[in-house]
């Protein structure tokens, strides 16, 4: 990232309260840039945003939202409306782990609500904002398993794929705009998504180093694959046809599953 004028003095980050989006505050507020905090956990953020504010003197704002209801997530378009945003890092992901007709209709369902219809929504929204104003940046999350689909993890792989596109379109259709916008996509990562979700990782890459690696992509790449391992997994599987990848994820997937129920979780 280049400097906070062009990305700051406001950062708005969603999923802030934990994982990925918490590694991502705690980075932009070392380089002065007040934060927007959003999530559902109210005393995380709270917790988090008096840290922040303490250790780094900037200003934060709690948003304690449910993006899977329109509601929150107009209320953050709302408490947002008066602030000069520069950037915008849509990190709060909802994820299954089961076949499909394991997990409920509604699980799915909320899924899609806050993986794609609020990550439109709000990108449509701070996409036209930062148009207006001339410079500022977009993140958005894919995965690794959004290169293909994914037998045990079908949906959630839908809804990366679907971000990671937008993604790819909005970098061409923006950058004129002096808008970056970029796409991230890690392998497993120690956010604590996988015991949650009742998955085995191992080699997980850390939250601190898709933060740090994210940051440094913004405005230089379209797409960034943080850690070692999503690194290979990718470089192992694309030259293969999407078939077979679909075949060998699906086998991973369940071997790292514990022998239990399908299991539901946030990111």
């Amino acid at each position: 990232m280049s400097n906070a004028h062009r990305y700051g003095p406001w950062a708005v980050v969603t999923g802030a309260s934990d994982g990925i989006g918490r590694a991502l505050a705690e980075h932009l507020a070392t380089q002065g840039i007040n934060i927007v905090l959003a999530a559902r956990s109210v005393d995380r953020l709270r917790a988090l945003a008096t840290e922040l504010e303490a250790g780094h003197g900037i200003e934060t704002l709690v948003a304690a939202v449910d993006l899977s209801d329109s509601v929150g997530v107009d209320t953050l378009v709302d408490v947002t409306r008066d602030l000069d945003v520069g950037l915008v890092v849509l990190a709060a992901g909802f994820g299954t782990t089961g076949t499909f007709l394991e997990t409920p209709l509604a699980a799915e369902l909320e899924l899609t609500a806050v993986n794609v219809i609020a990550v439109t929504h709000l990108a449509h929204v701070f996409a036209g904002r930062l148009a207006i104003r001339g410079r500022g940046g977009i993140v958005l999350f894919g995965s690794i398993v959004g290169w293909q689909g994914v037998p045990g993890q079908a949906n959630y792989a839908a809804s990366k794929a679907y971000v990671q596109s937008l993604a790819e379109g909005l970098h061409d259709e923006l950058r004129p705009r002096g808008v970056d916008v970029l796409a991230v996509a890690p392998g497993p990562v120690d956010s604590g998504f996988g015991a949650r979700a009742g998955l085995t990782m191992s080699s997980a890459t850390s939250t601190e180093v898709v933060a740090r690696v994210t940051l440094a992509a913004l405005g230089n790449r379209r797409t960034v694959i943080p850690g070692t391992r999503g690194k290979f997994l990718t470089a192992a599987l694309l030259p293969l046809p999407r078939r077979i990848r679909s075949l060998i994820l699906g086998k991973v997937i369940t071997g790292m599953r514990e022998p239990r129920r399908a299991r539901i979780t946030q990111r």
